[in-house]
C-alpha cells in the first residue's frame, strides 16, 4: 500500500493509534492473565463494585483486554474494538480518579499487581494522563477507523 494522497497522514495516525492502544491492552492483559486472583484483588481494592462482582470483573478483564488488543493490532472490527478499548480507558480513569478522590493509596493494577500501597507511591496523575492518551487513540479510531495494514480494509474494502 502506497502512502500517497490526502488520506495518507490520517491513515498513518490511525495505524499508530491502533497499534499503541492494541499493544498496551495486550501487554496489560498478558501481565494479569496468568494471575487472575491478583487481578481480582486489584479490582476489589478500588472498593467500587461489590466483592463478588469485582472478582468476576478481575477474572474477566485480562481476557477482554487481550481480545480487544488483538482485534486492534489486526485491524479487525476497528471501530467497535476501539470503542470497547475507549470504554475500558474511561472506566480506568473513573476508577483511578475515584480512588484518588477518596484518599485510597492503590497501585492501579494496570499491568499486574495492584492493591494497597504507601500513599507516597501512588502515581494517579500519570496513570490518568496515560489512560486519557489511550482513550484519545480510541476516539480517533472510532471517528476514523480506516488505517493502513488492517484486516478491515482487506476483508471489507
Amino acid at each position: 500500500m502506497r502512502l500517497r494522497g490526502a488520506g495518507a497522514v490520517p491513515d498513518v495516525i490511525g495505524l499508530l493509534a491502533r497499534l499503541i492502544l492494541g499493544v498496551v491492552l495486550i501487554v496489560a492483559g498478558a501481565d494479569k492473565v496468568t494471575h487472575p486472583a491478583l487481578s481480582a484483588q486489584a479490582v476489589r481494592a478500588y472498593q467500587i463494585l461489590s466483592y463478588d462482582v469485582a472478582g468476576y470483573v478481575g477474572y474477566a478483564l485480562p481476557v477482554v483486554e487481550i481480545l480487544i488488543g488483538l482485534l486492534l493490532v489486526a485491524g479487525l472490527f476497528t471501530r467497535v474494538s476501539a470503542a470497547a478499548g475507549g470504554l475500558l480507558m474511561l472506566a480506568f480513569i473513573i476508577g483511578i480518579s475515584s480512588a484518588w478522590a477518596r484518599g485510597l493509596a492503590l497501585d492501579c493494577g494496570c499491568f499486574g499487581g495492584g492493591g494497597t500501597i504507601a500513599a507516597s507511591q501512588t502515581q494517579y496523575p500519570w496513570e490518568i494522563l496515560r489512560d486519557a492518551g489511550l482513550a484519545a487513540c480510541a476516539v480517533w479510531l472510532v471517528v476514523r477507523p480506516r488505517t493502513l495494514y488492517s484486516l478491515d480494509h482487506r476483508l471489507f474494502g
